[in-house]
């Protein structure tokens, strides 16, 4: 079933983001019960080439230094976090510096090798965040109410396809292009016929979930030199199965349903907020409008700064 909801301030300045959309995904939250995530833009401000690192580490001390000690190899460590999760497990945060972009999904893909490592992101111009649980309680383990940006996405997550674990939770981001994030409600059926010509290009897939595939097509397509409302409309004319998705961008937002309509998807703007959501009641925590429409089958909406 699954809840998105996304969020952009027209004036470029940073709001509270993170308060907004903590209050649009609690509203849904009866879609979703699992885990619910954030992809925040605008409020992160790293110096170029800096990137923020969270990575899911079980609760054993030197699986810590271990992966500390990997990263000093590289980069010194300009700011670190250790946030205390469920299960047994903690999320740590870093910043680190690499001389490129190209360099962040090998050291990624080095420090996922080590055991009870799982690197959930890696990020310049966004922040994430994503756990599992409900959105209240992700909200508070990571101050969510207190994160500033122009713009952000969130989900609130019913697994039915892949565990429920923070890997797994929504929002999903691809490496082929920088900062790129996706969240979805429903299922793409013709999963591998998406997914085959992405491998042959190269790209590299680290689970089975739709959403991964969404957000590596998605980013292929800007890679291609389409703007984001090309890239989601080609997605409609792609894309077989029921599907609202939500896409991520350092300069904006945007939304693509299926051509059946058969997942939800509405959105409502004034003169300082454009906002889209799975139901009309989390537009009304962050919009004072009457005039909500609903986005039609096959239609794409988007906003960019």
């Amino acid at each position: 079933m699954c809840g998105i909801a996304g969020i952009i301030y027209k004036d470029k300045k940073t709001h509270n983001v993170g308060k907004s959309l903590t209050s649009m995904l609690e509203s849904l939250q009866h879609r979703g019960p699992d885990s619910a995530g954030f992809a925040i833009y605008g409020g992160l401000n790293l110096p170029e080439n800096n990137y923020q690192l969270n990575i899911e580490i079980k609760n054993k001390s030197e699986v810590l230094e271990q992966v500390k000690t990997t990263l000093s190899e590289i980069s010194p460590i300009f700011q670190e976090e250790l946030i205390k999760s469920v299960e047994n497990y903690n999320v740590y945060r870093c910043e680190i510096s690499l001389n490129n972009y190209s360099m962040l999904k090998p050291l990624i893909r080095n420090l996922d090798e080590f055991e009870d490592v799982q690197v959930l992101n890696g990020s310049h111009s966004f922040e994430m965040i994503k756990d599992i649980g409900k959105v209240k309680d992700i909200a508070k383990r990571y101050n969510v109410t207190k994160r500033t940006g122009t713009h952000g996405i969130g989900h609130t997550r019913f697994a039915t396809e892949s565990g429920i674990d923070r890997f797994h939770a929504h929002p999903y981001q691809s490496y082929i292009r920088p900062d790129i994030t996706v969240v979805h409600n429903g299922q793409i059926t013709n999963y591998w016929k998406i997914r085959d010509p992405l491998e042959r290009k190269g790209h590299i897939f680290e689970t089975l979930n739709d959403t991964e595939c969404i957000v590596h097509y998605i980013a292929d397509k800007l890679n291609q030199g389409y703007k984001l409302e090309e890239a989601l409309e080609e997605s409609v004319k792609d894309l077989d199965g029921p599907f609202s998705i939500l896409v991520g961008t350092p300069n904006g937002i945007g939304i693509a349903k299926d051509k059946l309509g058969l997942r939800p998807g509405v959105m409502a703007e004034n003169d300082d907020i454009f906002a889209i959501a799975s139901e009309e009641m989390s537009l009304q925590d962050v919009l004072d409008t009457d005039h909500v429409e609903q986005i039609a089958p096959g239609e794409t909406r988007s906003y960019t700064l």
